[in-house]
């Protein structure tokens, strides 16, 4: 028999009922042989609640395993959350990238793969490619609605913000922006990603599913502020795609546009970092924003980051020390 025709299964097995009425808590489970455990497995926490026919909402946090407000909020919904609630289904898996959550890490301690960069993945692959294949495969396909929660991790900071992204297909964007205005961040960002490919964004959408993702603050980790939005949002979006019983609790939102690469400045240099400008402020095209300081001697001036367009500071370099090619602000263009 050739390969072809007989093709490489993914290893991940569930062990709990996808198809099934009721609350379902439990792993999915990824043999990994290792020093410690000869015949060990990664064992990835998931959620499945299930209630009738209905639309399917498949819900992740940490993706990148230093962010932490999508863990938090989904751990609450998973654990609050009831069959007789909703109409359809909710997947909850808190941790995608669980050996990097765990280590809190942005990247896999396993494999250094990064899991919003190795999409589809591979079924035969290294541990994260192996996870990304199933979510590619099994999971995202089950899904109506997907929400992926993202904060700025020990090394960005950002004001919380839900984000969609430019498609293709006129319709299939609006469907995901009126999905991220229904989330009901503080701010909801139009969002350029400076590079698309492997992303788990990119597959959803692919896959013509709707998709919002978010950026809550950061510096690697959480405040009583964010984990609010986080599952205030979390909530609005399920009742938005008819999964959840109830109404959406509108709060005021800032409308940001991301047009072009200007709305990114990056590090020319290693050096100390000064930021100039506080996250929600607004800046002028030309005005200095942060300031880079030589980190071998004293009595040099420091070399200005300035801003390439006018908005607001959406995020920025978190560390004080900055490196050649450090992202070291985000410049969102205010829209309504």
């Amino acid at each position: 028999m050739s390969a072809t025709s007989n093709p490489v299964r993914n290893p991940i097995t569930p062990t709990i009922p996808f198809d099934e009425d009721g609350a379902h808590h439990g792993y999915l489970r990824l043999p990994h042989s290792h020093n410690a455990s000869a015949w060990g497995n990664l064992m990835i926490p998931i959620t499945v609640i299930k209630n009738g026919d209905g639309r399917t909402a498949l819900m992740t946090g940490a993706n990148h395993g230093d962010e932490y407000e999508g863990p938090v909020a989904l751990q609450n919904l998973a654990s609050s959350l009831k069959p007789e609630d909703i109409t359809g289904r909710v997947i909850i898996v808190p941790y995608m990238n669980y050996p990097a959550f765990r280590a809190a890490t942005r990247t896999s301690p396993i494999d250094g793969g990064n899991m919003n960069r190795i999409f589809p993945g591979k079924p035969d692959g290294t541990a994260t490619q192996k996870i990304a294949d199933y979510f590619e495969t099994q999971l995202v396909p089950m899904a109506d609605l997907v929400l992926d929660f993202h904060s700025g991790g020990k090394t960005l900071d950002f004001v919380p913000f839900a984000a969609c992204h430019r498609l293709p297909d006129a319709d299939h964007e609006a469907q995901c922006n009126a999905a991220m205005m229904a989330f009901n961040a503080p701010y909801s960002m139009t969002l350029l990603e400076i590079d698309n490919v492997g992303m788990y964004d990119t597959a959803v959408e692919n896959q013509g599913k709707v998709f919002v993702s978010t950026e809550l603050s950061g510096g690697g980790s959480i405040s009583a502020q964010t984990a609010g939005i986080a599952l205030r949002g979390a909530r609005n979006l399920l009742i938005h795609g008819g999964v959840l019983k109830g109404e959406i609790d509108h709060q005021p939102t800032a409308i940001l546009d991301m047009p072009d690469g200007d709305c990114f400045c990056f590090a020319e240099q290693e050096g100390l970092f000064e930021i100039c400008v506080d996250l929600g402020e607004t800046v002028s095209k030309g005005e200095t924003i942060a300031k880079i300081w030589p980190l071998d001697r004293t009595g040099a001036a420091p070399t200005p980051v300035q801003a390439k367009r006018s908005g607001v500071l959406a995020g920025r370099h978190f560390p004080g020390l900055v490196a050649m090619g450090d992202c070291l602000a985000v410049i969102g263009v205010v829209m309504a």
